[in-house]
């Protein structure tokens, strides 16, 4: 299945932040998943590892 990827915009409204929250996040969290750089100018979040770093919240949240 092909991979999916989102951009910090994306990841906002996924998340009810701002769009730049995402990249703060990447300096500020080492959980967060690192951005991909598809093309100058395109810089893109896999779906597959925003999911994964949901799901580590999400149990480190419930314990």
């Amino acid at each position: 299945m092909p991979e999916t990827y989102l951009s910090d915009r994306q990841i906002g409204e996924r998340f009810g932040v701002h769009h730049l929250t995402p990249r703060r996040w990447v300096r500020e969290d080492p959980t967060f998943p690192r951005p991909i750089k598809l093309s100058p100018g395109c810089t893109r979040w896999k779906l597959s590892e925003i999911e994964a770093w949901e799901a580590l919240k999400s149990k480190g949240t419930a314990q």
